[in-house]
């Protein structure tokens, strides 16, 4: 057996699941953005206990690096580095769009394009094959009538994510077809276990969340 850990904390429903191998075993999920700091490390700990696990028995941790929110962001790869380091196990870093593809690969014809809300017109973006092979990788866009021109024009296009509401506004085209189906945790497990299986881990001391845009905090008042 070996237990995984999985974190998602990159978009607006959070989620952590735990698995054996690529099989997952238990699944919590949490719908309120502003509070994933507070409910992350309690939802694992019951999630762990209720399994008849320890926390001892985890192999290895998968996250979810973005792009997505930048506070979900850092919240979840710094508990994911955090236990890693203090049970050194390895770390698994996935992006959120990969993750989000993984989801719908059933569903596909041709292209996946995961689409993340971001503000105003912007979404965060990149398109994979059915087999998950990167074609464009993860960026961020401002939609326009003309978004995806490059692949729509000779590939069937399937988008899911949230940021699916934005584009059905404005992109009318025969190639395009959108997906309800949202992703959690439960699709970092097949992901992770088989990098995993091949040893591909993230460096715990470099690893950092994959923001697409130059993160910027608020200045502090005095």
């Amino acid at each position: 057996m070996s237990l995984l850990l999985h974190i998602d904390t990159s978009l607006s429903v959070a989620s952590v699941c735990l698995s054996n191998g690529k099989d997952s075993i238990a699944l919590s999920v949490n719908e309120h953005q502003q509070g994933h700091a507070a409910w992350l490390h309690q939802a694992i700990d019951e999630m762990i206990k209720k399994s008849g696990h320890t926390i001892k028995n985890l192999e290895a941790i998968s996250v979810s690096i973005g792009p997505g929110s930048y506070t979900g962001l850092r919240v979840g790869l710094s508990s994911a580095k955090g236990l890693c380091y203090s049970m050194s196990i390895p770390l698994i870093a996935i992006t959120t769009t990969e993750l989000m593809a993984s989801a719908v690969t059933n569903e596909a014809e041709d292209l996946i394009c995961p689409v993340i809300d971001a503000r105003r017109m912007e979404v965060y973006s990149a398109v994979y094959d059915k087999i998950l092979n990167e074609i464009k990788t993860p960026h961020s866009l401002i939609v326009e009538e003309t978004s995806f021109a490059e692949f729509l024009d000779t590939h069937k296009i399937l988008f899911c994510g949230d940021g699916c509401k934005k584009l059905q506004t404005i992109l009318r085209h025969e190639n395009v077809t959108y997906s309800n189906t949202v992703a959690n945790a439960t699709h970092l497990a097949q992901l992770a276990f088989n990098r995993f299986e091949k040893k591909v881990f993230a460096d715990l001391a470099y690893t950092e969340p994959l923001y697409v845009k130059e993160f910027y905090s608020s200045p502090q008042k005095n």
